[in-house]
């Protein structure tokens, strides 16, 4: 069935940089609800590649030579039955579309790039940390080979992180304080994390403390152990449950979270507001909430609901439209931005919010009535009605 994308891979096999799986057709939580597959060039041996399957808020890691690539595409496939397949080159997207009986639909968009904008891209971007600067927690993070170069696998990571920063910076460029304290949500390996650290305690000077909030206690103490390697006082780690424990009282400058899966973007939200925090970053990331639950209700949003891969795109886009709604109704001013290029990652949005001064709160019983009629809740709006999370 999916002998038209091995033979794009095959064929597009010299240009092909990252292959996403996506949009699995079979709901159980135990099997990834994505995978991403990223090229590793190996000296002048086959090309290697480095898969990534997000299985709840797990990541698990599997390297495959070229030979292996094919095999494992066709078994995780059948496992999870995707329904969507992007391949990406410098220049273009393929897409792959399957439906339920097995047919697949082709489309291609192409990068109109000039000479001048070909030059230009290749040429080194004018990154906030770049590549080979002496930043040693790079390479023990594995972001940095010892040579200072980036690692293949990590290029997009190394990309969304600079350009978190850089929105930060731009934020941040008339603040006052030499002191600024952060809490990070749903930190995980700490790339974003311990940049962010660097970038104010090292480049701009500053006192900082930042707290990285995660689950796994393994990861929370390699954290911790190499903050204290490289003498970063200000910057802690935290073996936390963001949805269920008590969270720091202290004062916070900025709220951030990149990626952090569903319903914890919420309660980091959640808390940016309990806490009147001033600056908030979030990059939501795995909205399955509403898409799990919103049916069609008799009303305008029937539409979307009719195919898997609009009902899909059009639940995470109405998850972060209540939230922005949020936000804005409790006297935020409100940017969506594109992050990040679709190709670096499919999930691409951030939520930019600053509190306006003396602003007043606005009425959201709109989204309950819309709730109501499609048969879905969204865990950041009844938090702010005070009511509990069961699970």
């Amino acid at each position: 069935m999916l002998r038209p994308v091995l033979e794009e891979i095959s064929l597009q096999e010299k240009l092909l940089s990252k292959a996403v799986l996506s949009a699995p057709g079979k709901k159980d939580p135990a099997l990834p609800f994505k995978i991403v597959i990223v090229k590793k060039e190996k000296g002048g041996d086959l090309p290697t590649f480095s898969a990534e399957e997000f299985i709840g808020q797990k990541t698990f890691h599997k390297s495959l030579s070229r030979k292996e690539l094919d095999d494992y595409i066709l078994e995780k496939s059948q496992l999870c039955a995707f329904r969507q397949i992007g391949l990406f080159t410098e220049e273009k997207e393929i897409s792959f579309r399957i439906s339920k009986k097995g047919k697949i639909a082709r489309s291609v968009n192409t990068k109109n790039q000039t000479p001048t904008e070909k030059a230009s891209h290749n040429r080194e971007k004018n990154y906030l940390i770049r590549e080979g600067d002496a930043v040693p927690f790079m390479v023990d993070l594995g972001v940095f080979t010892k040579e200072g170069k980036v690692v293949a696998a990590k290029y997009d990571k190394f990309r969304q992180i600079n350009r978190f920063i850089e929105i930060v910076d731009h934020a941040f460029a008339d603040f006052e304080k030499d002191e600024i304290t952060v809490l990070d949500f749903g930190c995980g390996k700490s790339y974003l994390t311990f940049f962010i650290y660097y970038y104010f305690a090292v480049l701009k000077k500053k006192r900082v403390h930042i707290t990285g909030y995660d689950l796994k206690a393994d990861v929370v103490e390699h954290c911790n152990l190499l903050a204290k390697k490289y003498g970063y006082h200000g910057l802690r780690f935290v073996v936390a449950d963001v949805t269920r424990d008590v969270l720091s009282d202290e004062k916070i400058d900025f709220v951030i979270s990149l990626h952090a899966c569903d319903i914890a973007t919420d309660f980091a939200l959640n808390y940016a507001l309990e806490k009147d925090v001033p600056y908030i970053f979030s990059v939501p990331c795995c909205q399955h909430e509403i898409n799990s639950a919103i049916k069609k209700g008799g009303g305008d949003l029937d539409p979307f609901l009719s195919h898997g891969i609009f009902k899909e795109r059009m639940s995470a886009l109405l998850t972060d439209v209540i939230r922005t709604e949020i936000l804005e109704a409790e006297g935020y001013r409100v940017d969506v931005l594109e992050f990040v290029d679709f190709a670096h990652s499919p999930k691409n949005l951030m939520l930019r919010a600053k509190k306006k001064k003396n602003a007043g709160k606005k009425n959201t019983d709109h989204i309950e009535k819309m709730e109501q009629a499609y048969g879905f809740t969204q865990t950041l709006y009844h938090l702010r009605k005070g009511e509990k999370h069961d699970g």
